[in-house]
């Protein structure tokens, strides 16, 4: 004997007991579903307690180091607990015909209510299992920096959608393909509607398979007023923490549909550029005479290409029999060439750069600014701090040694320096 047959046992025996006690044959029908209702869902409740705590005592006591982590996930996210929920639907699923007994009208709209919560629980249960995975994942080194937020909720989407169409069929009772019939007839209501959400959906799967943004990266996007490091990529949005701490929200076709700059390239590199300029006074640029350039042997990083290029002028100079009377017959070394080539092996030398990528001093065109004398060249490191450091220590040397070159460092006028201008410009007699 089953328990569903007990059941219909205790259902009869119920009924004959309430109509000795002069129950009319209504009221010990209606009364009798009552009582039944009360004592099935005690029962449920009881097995839903049961099934939840031999579940969780199961899944904690299990010993494997591998499984252990996905385990403790499953209790978190409250998979243990919707199962416990399952077991009790099922069993009042196969009751109600015995509850509803004197009363089949009812039988089938409780049944599909209750298939509905099935449908309902089934459809959680998946996606707390799946929100259980990703939760691992994220703690796993090779994927904390993949939209994994983004693939959940494509998940939850395709089970909802599932769930709709199962629960359709049971309210309409029609198959399930006749609900993809009415959704092509709808097609253009839900694009309309769930725009945002297909154009989410499809920028997602693009920026996850070109792998254009993870988590961590570092994107500057101004349109939108981004400047930050990624901290979350989902569905719909993507959220950028500024370094002012603000958090900035980008739709996410936004990346698909606009341009946008990741410094990830620099952080995989382990470098980053300073690319940067100081003006040159035009009038301080002259050429040098030869007794002159004895004071910069002086400076170990110059001598010996100070040594090599003067050999290789003076050779030049020879094949021509210039007259070196006249500084621009020939070739001459400049005091703005000597500094560009000082600050050249300067660079080559400091411990704190990258020796394998790009470095050089050039010059930039001209301006009514003066000459920008740009260095270019990448740090070793990529932490903010150290970098500024390290840029504003070589600017502060550059600044410094352009006088030990005859070289004055153009900037604009102060009220302080008007002013001592139309001091000196004033007679004295006035």
């Amino acid at each position: 004997m089953n328990i569903l047959s007990i059941f219909d046992l205790l259902h009869e025996q119920c009924y004959q007991f309430l109509l000795t006690l002069r129950f009319t044959d209504n009221s010990a029908k209606i009364f009798n579903i009552l009582l039944l209702s009360i004592l099935i869902l005690c029962l449920s409740w009881l097995i839903d307690k049961l099934v939840n705590l031999v579940l969780t005592k199961s899944l904690r006591s299990f010993r494997s180091e591998r499984l252990q982590p996905f385990f403790t996930a499953l209790i978190n996210n409250q998979v243990v607990r919707k199962t416990g929920h399952l077991i009790p639907l099922i069993v009042f699923y196969n009751a109600v015909p015995g509850i509803f007994r004197h009363f089949p009208q009812l039988t089938p709209p409780t049944l599909g209510f209750v298939n509905i919560l099935i449908i309902l629980l089934i459809a959680g249960i998946f996606k707390k299992v799946f929100r259980s995975v990703t939760d691992i994942a994220e703690t796993r080194p090779g994927f904390r920096d993949k939209p994994l937020e983004s693939y959940h909720q494509v998940v939850s989407l395709l089970l909802n959608f599932i769930a709709l169409i199962l629960i359709f069929s049971q309210v309409t009772g029609k198959e399930v393909w006749t609900f993809f019939t009415a959704m092509g007839a709808m097609s253009a209501v839900l694009m309309l509607v769930f725009k945002d959400t297909i154009m989410g959906f499809v920028a997602s799967v693009q920026v996850t398979t070109n792998d254009m943004v993870r988590i961590g990266d570092w994107v500057e996007m101004p349109k939108y007023g981004a400047d930050g490091d990624v901290t979350e990529i989902t569905l719909n949005t993507v959220k950028v923490q500024n370094f002012d701490k603000t958090i900035t929200t980008i739709p996410t076709y936004a990346l698909i549909a606009d341009s946008f700059k990741n410094w990830r390239g620099m952080s995989e590199t382990g470098a980053r550029r300073i690319k940067r300029a100081v003006n040159i006074k035009m009038s301080s640029v002259r050429f040098l005479q030869d007794e002159e350039l004895e004071k910069y042997r002086h400076i170990q990083l110059l001598a010996p290409v100070l040594t090599e290029r003067q050999r290789e002028i003076e050779a030049y100079n020879n094949s021509l029999k210039a007259d070196k009377q006249i500084p621009i017959n020939g070739r001459h070394l400049t005091n703005l060439g000597l500094f560009r080539q000082y600050l050249t092996e300067y660079l080559r030398k400091h411990p704190k750069l990258n020796k394998q990528l790009t470095s050089m001093v050039r010059q930039l065109a001209p301006a009514d600014t003066g000459i920008p004398l740009e260095l270019y060249v990448f740090t070793a490191t990529t932490v903010w701090v150290e970098y500024e450091g390290i840029m504003a220590d070589i600017f502060d040397h550059v600044i410094a040694a352009a006088p030990y070159f005859d070289l004055e460092i153009f900037e604009q006028p102060t009220g302080k320096d008007l002013g001592s201008m139309l001091k000196n410009a004033v007679s004295p007699s006035h």
